[in-house]
């Protein structure tokens, strides 16, 4: 889906994005520490849900991840359910075994 920004600041905190003009509609908000990609919330405009905008940004940071050789840490619920749902097809960019410091 076109329109889906990484935003980061300073500290690693950020979020992929999806904008309409200047309106936010979605955002999936992350962190990036050492080697690890943790995922913390989903959340989509009412008017955009069920529309596929959550498993685009999915996808967007599942490639992010990929390509920086992250692991990815769900503690979103959405981002769980579709690793619990799909383990194959994440099993080589998710860490289960985190534990936070």
């Amino acid at each position: 889906m076109e329109g889906i920004q990484l935003k980061l600041a300073g500290n690693g905190r950020g979020a992929f994005v999806y904008e309409e003009g200047d309106e936010q509609l979605a955002e999936m908000e992350i962190a990036i520490s050492g080697k690890n990609l943790i995922v913390y919330h989903t959340e989509v405009a009412p008017q955009l849900q069920g529309k596929g905008v959550s498993s685009s940004l999915l996808a967007t940071m599942v490639e992010y991840a990929r390509q920086h050789a992250l692991k990815v840490v769900a503690l979103c619920p959405y981002v769980l359910s579709q690793f619990n749902r799909n383990p194959e097809k994440y099993n080589t960019i998710w860490n289960r075994d985190w534990k936070q410091n």
